[in-house]
């Protein structure tokens, strides 16, 4: 204790009382949590639309679809109520293990690689792809067709997988149908697969799409449990096991026309949760990553140099232009620097197709970031110039200089060195804002880590690599804005 001052000592020891009993303390089994509760929580991703669980048109509080109705059944063999956990798709085995529910039931097919990671209760659904294209393209008929083909298909699922199985086909990857079957009726992707669930479901309501071929492939859908929940698992595997020894499955599925003959394989489907294969090493997605990272580079560039280009004549516009164009210039930075990135990006990539204007999601992405980060570096210039003593420019006009002479060699080269530091830290900022236009398809760093890491479950590894790429393209232009402002200096500006 000589070296170790008592306050301290006791100070943390009091810090680490307060933590452990803030932390959240979980059973040993799951099922001790549903039995004193009485509630079994599931994950779902609700905006990944229907069949499987979605919001009721009619009353958009409460949830429908089949595996709504098979968890409620679940739940009621059981003795306790069903309550939906809403989680987006790719997010549903972190997020159960990290006790955010007890079992993820939404369409998550059985694969090695989760697997190392959870346990399946038995399978209650087999389920096949579905090809889909546009109804006036006569150029495909099947698989084979795909090759060559921008093809779209569900992030980090078995689709995806099935896809990349064939390096001749561009694989385009959403977070739900919705978008994928908006970006096909709009000719951004040549066809989508999707499990043939979503696709008996989406097609038919709309006039301008068509299934073709026969399925292709063919998985199984499990509910995922934690590993050291063994009792929950046993009783839910009794619960599906009596619901499809009753007919009350098949009367579920029949309801949503999703039965068929191979649904008579599911009395003779033993659990698959003892089966498993060596995780796929990290080796293989170190070249995803780096690819995503040139992505994130060229995408940041392109988009600093607009809002630096853009972001300078609105500046000039708000101090130098007429009211019209003041005023105009105003309602742009305000509108912009008042909405979300997010919904831009929606707005340029989704909205405007609906104006007879369709922008590829490079394209989308480079505006969207340009135009928002514009608004911000405009209010920076014109920071720096308001900051140059006015003295300096009663002095130019007095050498008989003219507004623009004054106002190219006596004002920007002054206000350009106040402007720099925050200047560079929109661009250091900007890279990092790229990863919102994994929205809008675009494979960047952040998207292509979020794809491996769900693959994977390994995102402290990958996730310390990818925080390595980011620092590493953002770090060398910090020590260049640095040299810069050095010159500046010497300089004399």
């Amino acid at each position: 204790m000589r070296f170790f001052p008592p306050k301290l000592f006791y100070g943390l020891c009091f810090l680490g009382l307060i933590l452990s009993l803030g932390a959240p303390v979980y059973a040993a089994d799951a099922w001790d949590a549903v039995r004193k509760t009485g509630e079994l929580r599931w994950g779902g991703d609700s905006a990944g639309g229907a069949p499987y669980v979605y919001a009721d048109p009619e009353n958009p509080k409460r949830m429908i679809g089949f595996e709504v109705e098979i968890m409620d059944q679940i739940a009621r063999q059981l003795g306790v109520k069903a309550v939906f956990v809403d989680v987006p798709w790719d997010d549903l085995v972190p997020a159960l293990l990290r006790h955010n529910f007890e079992i993820a039931f939404n369409g998550l097919e059985i694969t090695p690689g989760r697997l190392e990671v959870i346990q399946f209760t038995q399978p209650y659904y087999f389920f096949s792809a579905q090809i889909t294209v546009r109804k006036e393209d006569g150029r495909m008929t099947g698989w084979q067709d795909l090759e060559g083909k921008k093809t779209g298909t569900l992030a980090t699922s078995f689709t995806q997988s099935l896809l990349e199985q064939n390096k001749k086909i561009e694989v385009v990857t959403y977070p739900g149908p919705v978008e994928a079957y908006h970006d096909l009726e709009s000719g951004r992707v040549d066809a989508v697969l999707f499990d043939a669930p979503m696709a008996s479901f989406y097609v038919p309501q709309n006039p301008r799409l068509k299934n073709i071929g026969v399925p292709v492939g063919e998985g199984m859908y499990g509910g995922g449990i934690a590993k050291d929940s063994p009792e929950l698992l046993q009783r839910v595997n009794g619960a599906l096991r009596e619901l499809i020894r009753s007919g009350e499955i098949e009367r579920i599925y029949r309801r949503w026309h999703l039965w068929d003959e191979r649904q008579e394989n599911l009395k003779e489907a033993a659990s698959l949760s003892e089966k498993s294969r060596p995780q796929a090493g990290l080796a293989q997605y170190v070249p995803i990553l780096l690819q995503g990272a040139a992505v994130t580079v060229l995408l940041s560039c392109f988009s600093m140099a607009l809002a630096v280009f853009l972001g300078f004549f609105l500046c000039l516009a708000k101090l130098y232009g007429t009211r019209p164009v003041r005023w105009l210039a105003n309602i742009y930075i305000e509108v912009i620097r008042g909405t979300p990135l997010l919904i831009q990006l929606y707005l340029l990539y989704y909205g405007l197709p609906n104006l007879g204007i369709q922008l590829s999601a490079m394209t989308a992405a480079v505006l969207g970031l340009g135009l928002n980060y514009s608004a911000y570096e405009a209010e920076i210039y014109r920071a720096g110039l308001l900051a140059v003593p006015k003295g300096q420019e009663e002095a130019a006009r007095c050498l008989g200089m003219t507004g623009w002479q004054t106002l190219w060699y006596v004002l920007i080269p002054q206000a350009a060195r106040m402007a720099l530091p925050p200047s560079t830290n929109d661009f250091i900022a900007l890279f990092k804002d790229t990863s919102l236009v994994s929205v809008i398809t675009v494979m960047e760093l952040t998207r292509a880590y979020n794809q491996a890491a769900t693959r994977t479950y390994r995102f402290l590894e990958l996730g310390l690599l990818t925080a390595l790429l980011y620092f590493l393209m953002s770090f060398p232009l910090s020590l260049w804005a640095r040299s810069l402002e050095k010159k500046q200096h010497a300089a004399g500006y």
